[in-house]
């Protein structure tokens, strides 16, 4: 197994180094996950008072505003790839895995990408990961079945419901919320919340 500390994780994003215990000592006090499911809250009011909040807003994201929010859960599959218009921070609260790619691989004349590309790393508990904007990723993965708890920071606003309508061609096909295009694979069951079926080859199980 890689880690994101390995030269091959370099295409992908780098290992920021910061002092977030405060952090995992407040996501931690969150009550468990139901087995089998995946929460993901995009703006948690108490991680934003924090003050790594502060300095990743300011030394990060260049004092744009920013939500701080979590994904948790449960996780061994792929089913689906995002990418932003900005770099995503991972905070891992737990050990986690991230199957990760490029956005450069997507074929855009069919809006589709190939998931034998994908790679994995594991991210260590405590270990803060920027992705940058082109790095495809999507819910993290538990180790060794167990929970999985991980910070998210994104610019204000993403991952939350459209309020335009568009024509739904090109690379529009694959907007799916607010600065957030999303290629689905088709055993996710995204096609019916509306998701570009995008996703070719094997929708990778990690167990």
């Amino acid at each position: 197994m890689r880690y994101v500390t390995d030269k091959s994780f370099n295409a992908y994003g780098r290992v920021l180094d910061v002092d977030v215990q405060d952090f995992i000592e407040a996501i931690m006090q969150n009550p468990a996950v139901e087995a089998g499911q995946v929460v993901y809250e995009p703006s948690v009011e108490a991680f934003e008072k924090l003050k790594v909040t502060e300095q990743l807003t300011n030394e990060v994201f260049g004092e744009m505003p920013v939500e701080f929010g979590h994904c948790s859960g449960f996780n061994t599959v792929l089913n689906a790839l995002e990418y932003h218009r900005s770099s995503e921070i991972d905070i891992a609260a737990t050990d986690l895995l991230l199957m990760v790619g490029r956005q450069q691989d997507i074929d855009y004349t069919v809006n589709s990408y190939d998931t034998a590309k994908v790679e994995c790393f594991m991210v260590p508990k405590g270990t803060v990961v920027e992705l940058y904007a082109t790095t495809l990723h999507y819910a993290p993965c538990s180790v060794d079945g167990k929970e999985f708890r991980c910070g998210v920071l994104l610019p204000k606003g993403t991952n939350l419901p459209l309020t335009k309508a568009f024509k739904k061609t090109g690379e529009n096909s694959l907007l799916f919320a607010r600065n957030k295009w999303l290629l689905a694979h088709a055993e996710s069951g995204l096609e019916a919340e509306g998701a570009c079926v995008g996703l070719k080859g094997k929708n990778i199980r990690l167990a």
